[in-house]
């Protein structure tokens, strides 16, 4: 700030100094307008640097868990407003019923190049099922047989 304004009345020309003032009204200026006592950082050792390192990373997760706690709080606040301050329609506000449990299919059709492959037919067609409609192959061609102590038998016809 003193600088500023003292180059502002050099310019002005309400101050008249010489060069070799100037230049030393620089350096006086520079060394009593820096920040105090800040450590050189490029001359200090590997252990006084890690050892600030260490500090710093103590105060800074201190001051984050004290902002997070601090958030948490807000956060704590915000949820406790009730829904007519909010201006929610309490339909808006009811939970959704779970969705129905619905049994498990077991499965209808299997793949002929991967048994181990199948579908129940609900839902979209597998990729292998859709090939082998193209190829020419029948659903009943595909689908699992029922033997009579309920093993699951696959179509051996489908593999030509």
């Amino acid at each position: 700030m003193i600088w500023s304004y003292f180059c502002d009345c050099v310019r002005k020309g309400s101050l008249v100094v010489s060069k070799s003032e100037l230049i030393k009204f620089e350096k006086i200026s520079r060394t009593y307008m820096r920040k105090p006592d800040l450590p050189d950082l490029e001359a200090m050792q590997f252990d006084e640097l890690w050892s600030i390192h260490e500090e710093l990373t103590k105060i800074l997760s201190e001051r984050i868990l004290e902002e997070k706690r601090e958030l948490e709080k807000r956060l704590a606040q915000l949820n406790q407003v009730e829904p007519s301050a909010a201006g929610a329609r309490s339909d808006e506000l009811r939970k959704h019923p779970s969705r129905r449990k619905y049994p498990k299919v077991l499965p209808k059709y299997f793949n002929p190049s991967a048994p181990s492959q199948t579908w129940s037919g609900r839902g979209k067609q597998p990729r292998w099922l859709a090939l082998a409609l193209e190829r020419g192959h029948s659903l009943e061609e595909l689908k699992i047989k029922k033997e009579d102590d309920d093993e699951l038998v696959t179509d051996e016809r489908s593999s030509s």
